[in-house]
């Protein structure tokens, strides 16, 4: 089953700030929706994650970061929410483990005699 709480959270981000007054609000109650119906497919997650990417680029083009410290956070946000919707858009497949290269027991030096 879908888990859209970070989604959700996503959508809620620039709350704090409040740069674009209003739409915030509306932003948020929509990307709420969408996790809503993300419960039982991942598509509509997929959709809530785009939108944020959307306004993170709004925000960065504005000047008003999600972190204000950070004059560039929210254009790097709008980077990696792309794959987390394509993520999303496929299904939220495992993620591949890394493998252990075996590791060979070290050699034993020969006793001396």
């Amino acid at each position: 089953m879908p888990q859209p709480r970070l989604t959700q959270r996503a959508g809620a981000a620039y709350l704090s700030g409040g740069a674009l007054g209003l739409w915030e609000l509306v932003f948020t109650a929509v990307v709420t929706f969408c996790a809503y119906k993300g419960l039982t497919n991942y598509t509509w997650l997929g959709v809530g994650w785009l939108l944020h990417t959307c306004w993170d680029v709004v925000h960065h083009l504005k000047g008003a970061p999600i972190i204000p410290a950070l004059s560039h956070s929210s254009f790097g946000c709008a980077i990696c929410d792309p794959v987390i919707a394509l993520w999303m858009f496929r299904g939220a497949p495992p993620l591949p483990t890394p493998r252990r290269q075996a590791v060979s027991p070290r050699p034993t030096a020969p006793a001396p005699s």
